[in-house]
Protein backbone atom coordinates (compact mmCIF):
# COMPACT_ATOMS: atom_id res chain seq x y z
CA UNK A 1 0.00 0.00 0.00
CA UNK A 2 1.51 3.64 -1.10
CA UNK A 3 1.91 6.10 1.34
CA UNK A 4 -1.07 9.19 1.47
CA UNK A 5 -0.81 12.53 2.45
CA UNK A 6 -2.52 15.59 2.29
CA UNK A 7 -2.47 17.54 -1.57
CA UNK A 8 -2.32 20.76 0.17
CA UNK A 9 -2.45 22.40 3.25
CA UNK A 10 -5.32 23.69 5.26
CA UNK A 11 -6.06 25.47 8.44
CA UNK A 12 -8.56 25.31 11.00
CA UNK A 13 -9.02 28.04 14.21
CA UNK A 14 -10.95 27.76 17.07
CA UNK A 15 -11.00 27.03 21.11
CA UNK A 16 -9.59 24.14 22.97
CA UNK A 17 -11.82 22.72 25.15
CA UNK A 18 -9.81 21.95 28.04
CA UNK A 19 -7.40 24.98 28.02
CA UNK A 20 -9.63 27.69 26.77
CA UNK A 21 -7.37 28.89 24.49
CA UNK A 22 -7.41 30.04 20.92
CA UNK A 23 -5.26 28.04 18.11
CA UNK A 24 -5.23 27.75 14.43
CA UNK A 25 -4.37 24.35 13.39
CA UNK A 26 -2.71 24.10 9.89
CA UNK A 27 -2.76 20.25 8.38
CA UNK A 28 -0.63 20.27 5.32
CA UNK A 29 1.64 16.96 3.37
CA UNK A 30 4.26 15.68 5.31
CA UNK A 31 7.71 13.85 4.30
CA UNK A 32 7.22 10.50 3.47
CA UNK A 33 8.19 8.19 6.53
CA UNK A 34 8.03 10.84 8.89
CA UNK A 35 4.18 10.12 9.88
CA UNK A 36 1.96 12.61 11.80
CA UNK A 37 3.78 14.84 13.35
CA UNK A 38 2.77 17.81 15.69
CA UNK A 39 4.59 21.39 15.23
CA UNK A 40 4.36 24.15 18.00
CA UNK A 41 4.67 26.94 15.86
CA UNK A 42 4.35 29.41 18.85
CA UNK A 43 7.37 27.99 20.99
CA UNK A 44 10.76 28.83 20.68
CA UNK A 45 12.37 26.93 17.76
CA UNK A 46 9.07 25.18 17.15
CA UNK A 47 9.37 21.94 18.51
CA UNK A 48 7.98 18.60 16.71
CA UNK A 49 5.97 15.92 18.92
CA UNK A 50 5.41 12.81 16.99
CA UNK A 51 2.12 11.20 17.08
CA UNK A 52 3.12 8.50 18.87
CA UNK A 53 2.36 6.38 21.66
CA UNK A 54 5.52 6.92 23.74
CA UNK A 55 4.71 10.77 23.79
CA UNK A 56 1.50 10.54 25.53
CA UNK A 57 1.44 12.84 28.89
CA UNK A 58 -1.87 12.52 30.14
CA UNK A 59 -5.53 10.29 29.37
CA UNK A 60 -7.84 12.14 31.88
CA UNK A 61 -10.42 12.97 29.25
CA UNK A 62 -8.45 14.02 27.01
CA UNK A 63 -5.14 12.64 24.97
CA UNK A 64 -2.25 14.40 25.83
CA UNK A 65 1.01 14.93 23.56
CA UNK A 66 4.53 16.02 25.31
CA UNK A 67 8.22 15.88 24.63
CA UNK A 68 10.17 18.25 26.54
CA UNK A 69 8.87 21.42 26.46
CA UNK A 70 6.20 21.28 24.07
CA UNK A 71 2.63 19.46 24.39
CA UNK A 72 -0.35 19.65 22.76
CA UNK A 73 -4.00 18.72 24.20
CA UNK A 74 -6.72 16.36 23.02
CA UNK A 75 -5.22 15.44 19.72
CA UNK A 76 -7.77 12.10 19.38
CA UNK A 77 -10.56 13.84 17.19
CA UNK A 78 -8.12 15.07 15.17
CA UNK A 79 -6.18 12.06 14.89
CA UNK A 80 -9.10 9.63 14.36
CA UNK A 81 -9.96 11.75 11.61
CA UNK A 82 -6.47 11.06 9.98
CA UNK A 83 -6.26 7.23 10.79
CA UNK A 84 -9.83 7.01 9.27
CA UNK A 85 -8.74 8.88 5.87
CA UNK A 86 -5.52 6.19 5.92
CA UNK A 87 -3.25 9.06 5.97
CA UNK A 88 0.74 8.21 6.83
CA UNK A 89 2.40 11.32 6.90
CA UNK A 90 0.61 14.54 7.99
CA UNK A 91 2.36 17.48 9.18
CA UNK A 92 0.16 19.63 11.82
CA UNK A 93 1.13 23.34 12.92
CA UNK A 94 -0.44 24.79 15.89
CA UNK A 95 0.28 27.75 17.41
CA UNK A 96 -0.55 26.76 21.13
CA UNK A 97 -1.40 23.86 23.41
CA UNK A 98 -4.91 22.39 21.91
CA UNK A 99 -6.47 22.16 18.68
CA UNK A 100 -10.00 23.29 18.07
CA UNK A 101 -13.18 21.54 20.07
CA UNK A 102 -15.51 22.49 17.22
CA UNK A 103 -19.20 21.10 18.27
CA UNK A 104 -17.00 18.31 19.99
CA UNK A 105 -17.14 15.39 17.18
CA UNK A 106 -14.93 14.71 14.58
CA UNK A 107 -16.39 16.29 11.57
CA UNK A 108 -15.00 19.63 11.29
CA UNK A 109 -11.25 16.96 10.31
CA UNK A 110 -13.00 14.95 8.04
CA UNK A 111 -14.06 18.21 6.27
CA UNK A 112 -10.86 19.84 6.10
CA UNK A 113 -8.95 16.47 5.15
CA UNK A 114 -11.89 16.44 1.83
CA UNK A 115 -10.97 20.24 1.21
CA UNK A 116 -7.53 19.64 1.35
CA UNK A 117 -7.20 15.87 -0.92
CA UNK A 118 -5.56 12.83 -0.47
CA UNK A 119 -2.57 12.30 -2.70
CA UNK A 120 -0.28 9.25 -2.56
CA UNK A 121 3.04 9.40 -2.19
CA UNK A 122 6.83 7.53 -2.30
CA UNK A 123 6.98 4.47 0.09
CA UNK A 124 4.66 1.88 1.60
CA UNK A 125 2.88 2.10 4.36
CA UNK A 126 3.56 0.38 7.75
CA UNK A 127 0.78 -2.17 8.75
CA UNK A 128 -0.36 -3.66 12.19
CA UNK A 129 -1.36 -7.20 11.88
CA UNK A 130 -2.87 -9.42 14.43
CA UNK A 131 -1.85 -13.12 14.10
CA UNK A 132 -3.47 -14.16 17.61
CA UNK A 133 -5.81 -13.26 19.46
CA UNK A 134 -5.33 -11.51 23.14
CA UNK A 135 -7.30 -9.36 25.80
CA UNK A 136 -6.01 -6.22 27.49
CA UNK A 137 -7.68 -4.72 30.98
CA UNK A 138 -6.70 -1.30 32.59
CA UNK A 139 -9.40 -0.21 34.95
CA UNK A 140 -12.62 -0.89 33.97
CA UNK A 141 -11.84 -1.49 30.31
CA UNK A 142 -11.68 -4.66 28.53
CA UNK A 143 -10.38 -5.54 25.06
CA UNK A 144 -10.59 -8.07 23.37
CA UNK A 145 -8.12 -7.94 20.04
CA UNK A 146 -8.97 -10.62 16.94
CA UNK A 147 -7.54 -11.26 13.57
CA UNK A 148 -8.83 -9.69 11.07
CA UNK A 149 -8.28 -8.46 7.23
CA UNK A 150 -8.95 -4.50 7.75
CA UNK A 151 -9.62 -2.58 10.90
CA UNK A 152 -13.00 -3.07 12.76
CA UNK A 153 -14.03 -1.73 16.17
CA UNK A 154 -16.50 -2.92 18.21
CA UNK A 155 -17.65 -0.73 21.17
CA UNK A 156 -19.90 -1.20 23.93
CA UNK A 157 -20.38 1.31 26.76
CA UNK A 158 -22.76 1.60 29.78
CA UNK A 159 -24.13 4.84 32.27
CA UNK A 160 -26.57 4.10 35.37
CA UNK A 161 -28.10 7.25 33.15
CA UNK A 162 -31.78 6.99 31.07
CA UNK A 163 -30.47 8.55 28.19
CA UNK A 164 -27.70 6.28 27.71
CA UNK A 165 -28.19 3.06 29.34
CA UNK A 166 -25.98 0.14 27.88
CA UNK A 167 -25.08 0.73 23.81
CA UNK A 168 -23.12 -1.16 21.82
CA UNK A 169 -21.93 -0.67 17.75
CA UNK A 170 -19.95 -2.00 15.42
CA UNK A 171 -18.23 -0.41 12.30
CA UNK A 172 -14.98 -1.13 9.94
CA UNK A 173 -13.29 1.95 10.24
CA UNK A 174 -13.21 3.16 6.37
CA UNK A 175 -13.12 6.32 5.15
CA UNK A 176 -16.58 6.62 4.11
CA UNK A 177 -17.73 4.42 6.93
CA UNK A 178 -15.93 7.17 9.33
CA UNK A 179 -17.42 10.09 7.12
CA UNK A 180 -20.84 9.32 7.59
CA UNK A 181 -21.56 6.93 10.74
CA UNK A 182 -18.46 7.72 13.58
CA UNK A 183 -17.65 11.24 12.51
CA UNK A 184 -20.77 13.09 13.18
CA UNK A 185 -21.09 11.88 16.58
CA UNK A 186 -19.99 14.43 19.56
CA UNK A 187 -18.23 13.89 22.94
CA UNK A 188 -20.78 14.28 25.90
CA UNK A 189 -20.94 15.36 29.77
CA UNK A 190 -22.81 15.50 32.72
CA UNK A 191 -23.39 18.94 33.99
CA UNK A 192 -22.76 17.54 37.77
CA UNK A 193 -19.09 17.27 36.78
CA UNK A 194 -18.38 20.63 35.28
CA UNK A 195 -17.34 22.15 38.73
CA UNK A 196 -15.24 19.51 39.73
CA UNK A 197 -13.64 19.06 36.10
CA UNK A 198 -12.89 22.61 35.82
CA UNK A 199 -11.16 22.95 39.39
CA UNK A 200 -8.58 20.29 37.84
CA UNK A 201 -8.04 22.43 35.59
CA UNK A 202 -10.25 20.97 32.97
CA UNK A 203 -13.02 21.85 29.93
CA UNK A 204 -11.77 25.47 30.64
CA UNK A 205 -12.90 26.24 27.38
CA UNK A 206 -16.40 24.51 27.88
CA UNK A 207 -19.34 26.63 26.09
CA UNK A 208 -22.73 26.08 24.88
CA UNK A 209 -22.21 24.08 21.29
CA UNK A 210 -19.27 22.13 22.26
CA UNK A 211 -20.59 19.07 23.18
CA UNK A 212 -23.23 17.10 24.31
CA UNK A 213 -24.56 17.50 28.82
CA UNK A 214 -26.54 15.66 30.43
CA UNK A 215 -28.45 16.49 33.47
CA UNK A 216 -29.85 13.60 35.99
CA UNK A 217 -32.50 12.35 33.36
CA UNK A 218 -31.91 14.30 30.08
CA UNK A 219 -29.82 16.00 27.21
CA UNK A 220 -29.91 19.44 28.50
CA UNK A 221 -27.67 20.81 25.24
CA UNK A 222 -27.60 19.39 22.25
CA UNK A 223 -29.80 17.41 19.93
CA UNK A 224 -28.90 13.71 19.55
CA UNK A 225 -27.56 12.54 15.90
CA UNK A 226 -28.27 8.99 16.77
CA UNK A 227 -29.77 7.20 19.89
CA UNK A 228 -26.15 5.69 20.45
CA UNK A 229 -24.48 8.66 19.12
CA UNK A 230 -22.66 8.50 22.62
CA UNK A 231 -20.89 4.86 21.77
CA UNK A 232 -19.93 5.77 18.39
CA UNK A 233 -18.37 8.78 19.90
CA UNK A 234 -15.91 6.42 21.98
CA UNK A 235 -15.53 4.10 18.89
CA UNK A 236 -14.15 7.25 17.31
CA UNK A 237 -11.96 8.08 20.51
CA UNK A 238 -10.66 4.36 20.00
CA UNK A 239 -9.48 5.03 16.54
CA UNK A 240 -7.81 8.27 17.42
CA UNK A 241 -5.69 6.92 20.33
CA UNK A 242 -4.85 3.57 18.37
CA UNK A 243 -3.43 6.41 15.16
CA UNK A 244 -0.67 6.47 17.93
CA UNK A 245 0.80 3.47 16.67
CA UNK A 246 2.24 5.17 13.34
CA UNK A 247 0.65 2.43 11.64
CA UNK A 248 -2.41 0.81 9.93
CA UNK A 249 -4.33 -1.60 11.39
CA UNK A 250 -5.57 -5.03 10.55
CA UNK A 251 -7.47 -6.47 13.60
CA UNK A 252 -10.50 -6.46 15.10
CA UNK A 253 -10.77 -4.56 18.56
CA UNK A 254 -14.16 -5.36 20.64
CA UNK A 255 -13.99 -2.97 23.61
CA UNK A 256 -16.01 -2.86 27.00
CA UNK A 257 -15.88 0.57 28.90
CA UNK A 258 -13.26 1.93 26.65
CA UNK A 259 -11.47 4.88 28.04
CA UNK A 260 -8.68 6.76 26.73
CA UNK A 261 -6.72 5.19 29.78
CA UNK A 262 -7.98 2.31 28.47
CA UNK A 263 -7.11 2.80 25.02
CA UNK A 264 -3.41 3.59 25.75
CA UNK A 265 -2.72 -0.13 27.14
CA UNK A 266 -3.87 -1.29 24.27
CA UNK A 267 -1.88 0.80 22.44
CA UNK A 268 1.35 -0.82 23.91
CA UNK A 269 -0.21 -4.37 23.91
CA UNK A 270 -0.93 -3.99 20.26
CA UNK A 271 2.73 -2.65 19.54
CA UNK A 272 4.25 -5.88 21.89
CA UNK A 273 1.55 -8.36 20.46
CA UNK A 274 1.00 -8.23 17.17
CA UNK A 275 3.47 -8.17 13.71
CA UNK A 276 4.38 -5.32 12.06
CA UNK A 277 5.29 -4.70 8.51
CA UNK A 278 7.34 -1.04 8.44
CA UNK A 279 9.49 -0.19 5.36
CA UNK A 280 11.73 1.41 7.38
CA UNK A 281 12.90 -1.30 9.88
CA UNK A 282 16.60 -2.68 9.48
CA UNK A 283 17.43 -6.08 9.16
CA UNK A 284 20.90 -7.95 10.49
CA UNK A 285 22.74 -6.55 6.91
CA UNK A 286 22.08 -2.72 7.93
CA UNK A 287 22.65 -3.07 11.59
CA UNK A 288 26.49 -4.38 10.61
CA UNK A 289 26.92 -1.36 9.06
CA UNK A 290 26.56 0.62 12.33
CA UNK A 291 27.62 -1.89 15.10
CA UNK A 292 30.94 -3.06 14.92
CA UNK A 293 29.77 -6.39 16.38
CA UNK A 294 29.64 -9.95 14.94
CA UNK A 295 28.49 -13.23 15.29
CA UNK A 296 28.45 -15.02 18.25
CA UNK A 297 28.39 -11.57 19.70
CA UNK A 298 25.44 -9.55 17.43
CA UNK A 299 22.61 -10.19 19.30
CA UNK A 300 20.20 -7.90 17.70
CA UNK A 301 18.83 -9.42 14.71
CA UNK A 302 16.32 -6.35 13.64
CA UNK A 303 15.39 -3.02 14.32
CA UNK A 304 11.51 -2.84 13.87
CA UNK A 305 10.80 1.26 14.34
CA UNK A 306 13.29 4.00 15.37
CA UNK A 307 12.24 7.66 16.05
CA UNK A 308 15.43 9.53 15.64
CA UNK A 309 17.14 11.00 19.21
CA UNK A 310 13.73 9.17 20.80
CA UNK A 311 12.89 5.49 20.86
CA UNK A 312 14.05 2.65 19.51
CA UNK A 313 12.54 -1.31 18.88
CA UNK A 314 14.50 -3.95 18.17
CA UNK A 315 14.42 -8.28 18.79
CA UNK A 316 16.66 -10.89 19.20
CA UNK A 317 15.21 -14.29 18.54
CA UNK A 318 16.81 -16.55 20.96
CA UNK A 319 17.60 -20.29 19.89
CA UNK A 320 19.01 -23.56 21.22
CA UNK A 321 21.24 -23.07 19.00
CA UNK A 322 22.87 -19.93 20.79
CA UNK A 323 26.77 -20.56 21.49
CA UNK A 324 25.98 -19.64 25.48
CA UNK A 325 23.45 -22.17 25.97
CA UNK A 326 26.74 -25.16 25.47
CA UNK A 327 28.17 -24.34 29.23
CA UNK A 328 25.37 -22.07 30.94
CA UNK A 329 22.91 -24.29 32.54
CA UNK A 330 23.31 -27.11 30.18
CA UNK A 331 20.02 -29.38 30.43
CA UNK A 332 18.00 -26.46 31.18
CA UNK A 333 19.23 -23.37 29.10
CA UNK A 334 18.37 -20.15 29.87
CA UNK A 335 19.95 -16.97 28.53
CA UNK A 336 22.41 -15.59 30.54
CA UNK A 337 20.96 -12.16 31.84
CA UNK A 338 24.09 -10.13 31.28
CA UNK A 339 23.64 -11.25 27.16
CA UNK A 340 19.81 -10.02 27.69
CA UNK A 341 21.51 -6.66 29.12
CA UNK A 342 23.88 -6.24 25.92
CA UNK A 343 21.42 -7.23 23.25
CA UNK A 344 19.55 -3.95 24.64
CA UNK A 345 22.60 -2.05 24.91
CA UNK A 346 23.38 -3.09 21.38
CA UNK A 347 19.92 -1.62 20.44
CA UNK A 348 20.22 1.49 22.31
CA UNK A 349 23.64 2.14 20.54
CA UNK A 350 21.71 1.92 16.85
CA UNK A 351 19.59 4.63 18.60
CA UNK A 352 22.72 6.73 19.45
CA UNK A 353 24.56 5.74 16.74
CA UNK A 354 21.73 7.34 14.28
CA UNK A 355 22.51 10.90 15.47
CA UNK A 356 25.65 11.29 13.60
CA UNK A 357 26.62 10.99 10.30
CA UNK A 358 29.14 8.65 9.90
CA UNK A 359 28.29 5.60 12.31
CA UNK A 360 31.18 3.46 11.06
CA UNK A 361 33.45 5.28 12.15
CA UNK A 362 32.18 5.73 15.99
CA UNK A 363 31.87 2.78 18.69
CA UNK A 364 29.45 3.46 21.68
CA UNK A 365 31.19 2.63 24.94
CA UNK A 366 28.24 1.73 27.92
CA UNK A 367 29.70 3.82 30.81
CA UNK A 368 27.26 2.73 33.84
CA UNK A 369 24.20 0.73 34.03
CA UNK A 370 21.49 1.65 37.01
CA UNK A 371 18.55 0.01 38.19
CA UNK A 372 18.86 -3.35 36.55
CA UNK A 373 16.07 -5.78 37.23
CA UNK A 374 15.50 -9.42 36.08
CA UNK A 375 11.78 -10.50 36.05
CA UNK A 376 11.64 -13.32 34.34
CA UNK A 377 13.88 -16.42 32.62
CA UNK A 378 14.76 -16.06 28.93
CA UNK A 379 14.50 -19.66 26.97
CA UNK A 380 15.17 -21.59 23.89
CA UNK A 381 11.91 -20.20 21.16
CA UNK A 382 11.70 -17.02 22.94
CA UNK A 383 11.41 -13.77 20.69
CA UNK A 384 13.28 -10.72 22.91
CA UNK A 385 11.87 -7.30 22.05
CA UNK A 386 13.81 -4.66 23.15
CA UNK A 387 11.92 -0.77 23.73
CA UNK A 388 14.95 1.88 24.96
CA UNK A 389 13.96 5.38 24.77
CA UNK A 390 16.56 8.20 24.72
CA UNK A 391 16.18 10.03 28.19
CA UNK A 392 18.85 12.70 27.78
CA UNK A 393 21.61 13.74 25.38
CA UNK A 394 24.53 15.67 25.91
CA UNK A 395 27.46 16.19 23.21
CA UNK A 396 28.61 12.93 22.84
CA UNK A 397 27.01 11.42 26.17
CA UNK A 398 23.18 9.93 26.70
CA UNK A 399 21.30 8.15 29.21
CA UNK A 400 18.79 5.18 28.14
CA UNK A 401 15.78 3.72 30.05
CA UNK A 402 15.59 0.13 28.30
CA UNK A 403 13.19 -2.74 28.41
CA UNK A 404 12.93 -6.34 27.13
CA UNK A 405 9.57 -8.42 27.02
CA UNK A 406 8.91 -12.08 25.86
CA UNK A 407 5.31 -12.13 24.48
CA UNK A 408 4.24 -8.83 25.80
CA UNK A 409 5.63 -9.55 29.54
CA UNK A 410 8.98 -7.63 30.90
CA UNK A 411 11.86 -9.90 31.80
CA UNK A 412 14.28 -7.21 32.01
CA UNK A 413 14.78 -3.42 32.35
CA UNK A 414 17.69 -1.15 33.06
CA UNK A 415 19.08 2.26 32.79
CA UNK A 416 21.76 2.79 30.73
CA UNK A 417 24.58 5.75 30.17
CA UNK A 418 26.49 5.71 27.18
CA UNK A 419 29.50 7.41 24.87
CA UNK A 420 30.46 7.38 21.21
CA UNK A 421 34.37 7.69 20.83
CA UNK A 422 36.10 7.83 17.55
CA UNK A 423 37.48 4.15 16.51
Amino acid sequence: MARRTLGTTVAISGTGLHTGAATTVRLGPGEPGTGIQFVRTDLPGSPVVPARWANVEATERRTELALGPASIQTVEHLLAALCAEQLDDVRIEIDGPEPAIGDGSFQRWTHAITEAGVVERDGEAAVIRVITPFTVEEGDARYVVAPADSFQVTATIEWPHPVIGRQSASFAITPETFRKEIAPARTFGFMEEVEALKARGLILGAQEGVALVLSDDAVVSGTLHWPDEFVRHKIGDIVGDLSLLGARLACHVIAERPSHQGNLALARALARMAERTDPNRLDVTDIMKVLPHRYPFLLVDRVLEIEPGKRIVGIKNVTINEPFFEGHFPGHPIMPGVLIVEAMAQAGGMLLMDNFDDPGSKVVYFAALDAVRFRKPVVPGDQLRFELELLQFRGRTCKMKGQAFVDGKVVCEAEMMATVVDK
